[in-house]
Formats: C-alpha cells, sequence, structure tokens
C-alpha cells in the first residue's frame, strides 16, 4: 500500500507559521491584507472566495473582495488594478480567471504591480521564478506542489522528476522550481512520444494536465512517488477526480497524492504566504500605511 500524501498537514504547518508572522507584523502596525477581484458569480469562484477566506481569517490576514459585474468593460477592471497597485493599505491581489472573452488576459496580467502578484500572474513573477530572483511570487499551485515535497522530507537533490503538463500556471514554473533544487527534470506534454516510458523514468512523477485519468497502472512502477495536481469534477459521481488513475496506481507506487485532499488543499495557504510575504517586504521598503 502506498504512502498517502495528505495536504492536511502541509497546510497545518503553513498556517501555524503565518500566524507567528503575522502577529509580529501587527505589533509593528501592519495588517497584512488581500484583495480579491471577482468578475460575475461563476460557482467555482464563489468556492475559491470562500475557501481564500476561510484561511486568512485562520492566520489573521485582511480580505476585501471586490465584485464586478459579468458584463464589465476591461477598463473597469483594469482602473480596479490601477487602484489596488496605489493602495498601501493592500499587499497582494488575486483576479479570479477564466476573464470573459471580451476581456484580454495578457493585458489584465500585465496591468498587476508585481509587488502585488501573489498568484504569479504577470510576467515579472514569471520572470523571476525563471531568474531565480524574489520578484513578485511563483504561482501558487506550483509552489504548492514543492510545500508537500519538503513536508514529506523529499531530498529532490539529483532526483530525476517528471513533469506532465507544461501550463504556465503550474507545469513551466514547478519545472523551473525543481530544477533550483537540483532535480533533473524532464517536461512532458500532449505530444510527448511514449508518454508512459518518460513517466516510469521518473523517482518523482508529477501529473498537470487536467485530463481526468491519464496515468494509470501502465505509466507508473514501484518505488514512485506520484503528485496529482488535476482536479476535474466528475459530474456523474458528484467528486472531483485527478489526473491519475488512483486505484489503478496506489497498489504500485510508494507514495501517492489524493484528489481531493492532496496538492489543491495546500494553494489557500499558499496564497496567504505570500500575502504575509508581500506584507513584509513593503513594511521592509517601507511602503504601507501605518
Amino acid at each position: 500500500m502506498a504512502r498517502r500524501l495528505s495536504g492536511a498537514p502541509v497546510a497545518k504547518a503553513l498556517t501555524d507559521k503565518l500566524v507567528l508572522q503575522v502577529c509580529a507584523l501587527k505589533e509593528r502596525g501592519v495588517i497584512p491584507a488581500l484583495a480579491l477581484v471577482r468578475i460575475g458569480a461563476r460557482s467555482e469562484d464563489l468556492s475559491y472566495e470562500r475557501s481564500i477566506a476561510a484561511r486568512a481569517q485562520k492566520v489573521g490576514v485582511a480580505v476585501q473582495s471586490i465584485k464586478l459585474s459579468a458584463s464589465c468593460a476591461q477598463s473597469e477592471l483594469l482602473h480596479t488594478l490601477e487602484r489596488i497597485n496605489h493602495n498601501p493599505t493592500v499587499h497582494g491581489c488575486l483576479v479570479f480567471r477564466p476573464l470573459p472573452p471580451s476581456i484580454s488576459e495578457a493585458t489584465v496580467c500585465a496591468a498587476l504591480g508585481a509587488a502585488k502578484d501573489v498568484d504569479g500572474i504577470t510576467p515579472q513573477s514569471l520572470a523571476g521564478v525563471f531568474e531565480g530572483q524574489a520578484v513578485g511570487y511563483p504561482p501558487c499551485t506550483a509552489e504548492a506542489v514543492m510545500c508537500l515535497l519538503r513536508y514529506y522530507g523529499y531530498d529532490l537533490g539529483g532526483a530525476d522528476v517528471t513533469v506532465v503538463g507544461r501550463s504556465l500556471v503550474v507545469g513551466r514554473p514547478l519545472a523551473l522550481m525543481l530544477q533550483a533544487s537540483d532535480a533533473t527534470v524532464t517536461l512532458c506534454h500532449s505530444k510527448t512520444r511514449d508518454l508512459s516510458f518518460h513517466c516510469k523514468h521518473a523517482d518523482v512523477l508529477i501529473a498537470a494536465t487536467g485530463q481526468r485519468g491519464l496515468i494509470g497502472a501502465q505509466s507508473v512502477r514501484s518505488g514512485q512517488t506520484v503528485v496529482d495536481v488535476g482536479a476535474t469534477w466528475d459530474a456523474k459521481h458528484g467528486h472531483l477526480v485527478g489526473d491519475v488513475a488512483y486505484d489503478e496506481v496506489e497498489p504500485l507506487v510508494a507514495a501517492v497524492t489524493p484528489v481531493p485532499g492532496g496538492v489543491g488543499s495546500i494553494t489557500t495557504s499558499v496564497l496567504v504566504k505570500h500575502v504575509v510575504e508581500a506584507a513584509r517586504r513593503a513594511a521592509e521598503d517601507g511602503r504601507v500605511a501605518r
């Protein structure tokens, strides 16, 4: 039976540290604050907003919800981000995506100041990941994977890691973060030939494609650690499923993350961590209102 790599203890450990950090900031007169910018009222966005608010409350981070109509113009959203960029009482901003087709996501991502980009969407933040510099913050889900591996004691130095999925949200930034930890990384995607070969070769296999059940018994071997980042809603059975066919893979590998209850449960803690870090940086730079 594989070791079950649950996200809950990882999230708790992060939260416990953040509570202490927020207390220290408040003693200096700094209250970390996050702005959530939501267009319309998609059920997925509302659910994520509730989970963020709950995690932030546990830590002591203030949350400001900014709700724009589903028909809002791009100019209104850009004006909202401009106000946030210049508001010293707000340290981080999350824009719920995907955006409506009438709004350019690239334009919106570029409009947010990197110092307040706690979800790793700006070109500056992604460049910071590429260069290994503390500019902005990496995408939360990618960092959540790193937090999980560190918590469970994985030494990535020299390890062969295969990442399946090359999105800017997870796959590509995660590959860079793994390389920064001295792992040897293979980045696969939908056009990779003989995907199973690359998956089986890895010491650590990370699936981040959003393709339900892509990784099955044919793609794993004994001794591996499998991290499932995928999360697709199974309407027939009424629950989330991952990229990994858990029932097939679990008896064969050394360790595996569940869906739900794995990487996804760490992501909001990482987001709040970025807000606290942004507040600390702002305080050190003298950019906060007191």
